[in-house]
């Protein structure tokens, strides 16, 4: 909900088996008020959020919401974020070639100056897949706890070139930049994500990016969905487990003992049974 392609946390929670969901820029300064009383205060679930640097978030979804450079008002999204600190984690930007046409990489200069001058050590997530320009100069832009979204895309200009992964990728995770899936309707490419995985780049965060196109594609980038092609691709179940929960919560980092089974937790539990069986797992690109 909150976006042209959003989805009622509460309703989906069966199928995610999720209880805590964070927004990923449904919602820019100028429509964040609807998102946080209309949304996220009446939801049973717990829900967080970047604020996109466009002011106008996805409301004008498919249309590049950063197209117009004038959108991306960096006092005002920085002032949003202050206001709202409670619920957001930080600032949101797309860096595709359809969504920033020729702005380049103006819409992440902003967001980060935006972050920086809210006073508030927010993060930046930047959704890279054909990103315009050098995709190392957009890693070397992100400071230490900033996010990449959609780690493994293929959809050009990936982080896997020429069959190595770009040095700029391994220097941005050593300096604490933040890797994750975000798998979505057209974001997880196994051709990336194998050679990536076995070069060493790992997942910091497995994520689904679930809305209301991506539900409906044969990727099925539901969380379980997407924790079991990981577990699929050698990872162990603990390992699984820690990228979809203990993770997730110290980035959120707003609940204490969020994402863990200890005493005085938030009884946020979601229990699972293991089913085994020949399941054929789908990329974003038709790949399995």
């Amino acid at each position: 909900q909150g976006s042209a392609i959003g989805l009622p946390a509460d309703e989906i929670v069966s199928s995610t088996a999720t209880t805590t969901y964070v927004s990923a820029g449904d919602a820019g300064a100028n429509n964040f008020s609807a998102l946080k009383h209309f949304i996220i205060a009446q939801s049973r679930c717990h829900i967080f959020g970047f604020l996109h640097i466009s002011s106008i978030g996805l409301a004008g979804y498919p249309v590049g919401e950063c197209l117009n450079i004038d959108y991306c008002d960096v006092d005002l999204a920085a002032k949003t974020m202050a206001e709202n600190r409670d619920v957001l984690l930080g600032i949101k930007v797309r860096q595709s070639r359809n969504i920033v046409g020729s702005n380049g990489f103006n819409p992440l200069k902003r967001a980060i100056t935006a972050a920086e001058r809210s006073g508030t050590k927010a993060r930046v997530m930047v959704h890279i897949g054909d990103v315009p320009g050098n995709l190392g100069e957009l890693f070397d832009l992100l400071r230490p706890g900033d996010i990449v979204a959609h780690i493994f895309s293929g959809r050009g200009n990936n982080v896997v070139q020429d069959g190595r992964v770009i040095p700029e990728a391994f220097e941005a995770k050593k300096r604490g930049v933040i890797m994750e899936v975000a798998h979505g309707a057209g974001s997880f490419d196994y051709a990336v994500a194998e050679p990536a995985i076995q070069q060493g780049l790992l997942p910091d965060c497995i994520s689904s990016d679930i809305h209301g196109q991506s539900a409906n594609t044969p990727g099925k980038p539901f969380l379980p969905w997407v924790m079991s092609k990981f577990w699929n691709m050698g990872f162990t179940l603990e390992q699984v487990v820690a990228l979809a929960t203990i993770n997730p919560a110290r980035v959120i980092g707003r609940i204490e003992k969020l994402g863990t089974l200890q005493v005085g937790a938030p009884a946020d539990v979601s229990v699972f049974e293991i089913v085994e069986g020949s399941v054929k797992f789908v990329d974003t690109r038709n790949n399995f």
